[in-house]
């Protein structure tokens, strides 16, 4: 596997500021981060949880910016090893020919040096998950 990236998006039944808010709170990050369940807030915009694979501890630094409807996550195993591994970002529907009152959420993955063809291939499957689930829970909230 040579891809060094991976994007998937939805059509969610949403306003931006509903989905950039479900993907920047813990609130929201509880219920559909895969690789960081159950995540808590151990300080203002860092996140501690675990793996539904494996068990292991991870953490996130979630940096938010509305004004451009992106979220970047920095993920590592512990505080002091993160790195800019994973990006969301939020367009308004009617921006892109869609009904007002929706948006589309797009999560996109860079792969590492170190990555496994294996890990990358969960990666990429975890992340279309990620996007249904955000997607019916935008939806279920409306």
């Amino acid at each position: 596997m040579s891809s060094l990236v991976h994007a998937t998006a939805r059509l969610c039944a949403a306003t931006p500021a509903a989905a950039l808010a479900h993907l920047s709170t813990q609130a929201g990050m509880a219920r559909w981060v895969l690789g960081l369940w159950n995540c808590r807030e151990v300080e203002p915009g860092l996140f501690e949880g675990a793996s539904l694979f494996d068990g292991a501890t991870g953490f996130v630094r979630v940096v938010a910016d509305a004004a451009r409807g992106q979220v970047d996550y920095l993920v590592g195993a512990t505080r002091t090893t993160l790195v800019p591994r994973i990006q969301a970002g939020v367009i308004a529907g009617e921006t892109l020919g869609h009904p007002a009152g929706t948006c589309v959420v797009t999560l996109t993955a860079w792969r590492t040096g170190d990555m496994s063809d294996e890990r990358w291939a969960r990666l990429m499957h975890t992340h279309e998950t990620e996007i249904e689930l955000i997607r019916a829970q935008l939806a279920a909230a409306r």
